[in-house]
């Protein structure tokens, strides 16, 4: 889609330079926005350029005066003059009664989107201008005062059998159930909005146990361009008892940010996913 494109390649410009916020509580967040580029492909006869022109240009002050209105934030010119975030976008007629809008505000310091979404509009008059960009800066201030997820790489969870009977003819089911533990604890993760699951799949990830590495899993995140790491471990006490603990290192410093271990409990090993799923909710969805 040209507009996704549109998307992506400014958010590649946008996430180069660093840029801060403005020291001191009390100064409004800079954001910078520039102005959204028009796309007509309605293959309508008239020629509309200047009225085009004009909506767009109306449209554009409007957002920015609404979002200057809030009073957190003040508009700067570009990322380079203390912008904390940025608003791109663009708007594409595609046919005589429908229009398309695509906009994403970048967090520029943690160079990360925080909302990246496409809205449809009917009409292309003053007033159906004015309806859009209404709806667009509430959608923008909602976005600017949303934290960015943090990016965490979510490794294997690992399984430590601590039972005399363990066999290799389980090696196989074991792997299989510590699978659908791993994924189900990504998904609870992600669903969240508090994190941004990193992918990490590669050779040198699977080939080392992470659980008793020293911390290495945090190397590993950065390299990955995660925030922080997460690895967890499912014991089996027995074929009907389990524990589960994980551990959740600041990628850059390697320091351990958070932790959980749960209590003795009871169930096989299909009870893995669930008993998982509780306890990284309770220890970092619901307790933050």
């Amino acid at each position: 889609m040209h507009l996704s494109r549109l998307i992506l390649s400014a958010f590649l410009l946008v996430v180069l330079p660093a840029a801060y916020s403005p020291a001191g509580a009390e100064v409004a967040i800079g954001v910078a926005m520039d102005d959204f580029s028009y796309t007509d492909t309605s293959a309508e006869p008239a020629n509309q350029t200047a009225a085009h022109e004009r909506r767009l240009s109306a449209f554009m002050a409007a957002l920015r005066r609404d979002i200057s209105a809030d009073g957190r934030y003040r508009p700067v010119p570009s990322t380079q003059d203390g912008a904390a975030f940025k608003v791109i976008g663009g708007i594409q007629k595609t046919s005589t009664l429908v229009q398309w809008a695509k906009v994403a505000v970048i967090d520029v310091g943690a160079k990360k989107i925080v909302m990246d979404k496409l809205y449809t509009f009917r009409g292309d008059n003053d007033e159906s201008w004015e309806r859009a960009e209404i709806f667009v800066s509430r959608e923008v201030i909602a976005a600017l005062g949303t934290k960015a997820p943090v990016a965490l790489a979510v490794f294997e969870f690992e399984l430590e059998d601590m039972t005399a009977a363990s066999m290799g003819a389980s090696a196989s089911s074991d792997a299989s159930y510590l699978a659908e533990v791993t994924g189900s604890v990504r998904e609870a993760l992600g669903q969240s909005g508090r994190y941004r699951i990193v992918d990490v799949s590669g050779e040198a990830v699977k080939a080392r146990a992470l659980r008793d590495c020293g911390g290495c899993e945090a190397a590993i995140a950065q390299k990955l361009g995660a925030d922080q790491s997460l690895v967890g471990v499912v014991r089996r006490v027995s074929r009907t008892e389990y524990t589960l603990g994980f551990q959740v290192r600041d990628a850059r410093t390697g320091a351990v940010v958070s932790r959980g271990d749960s209590g003795l409990r009871m169930g096989a090993d299909y009870s893995w996913k669930r008993g998982a799923v509780r306890l990284v909710s309770d220890r970092l969805i619901e307790s933050q």
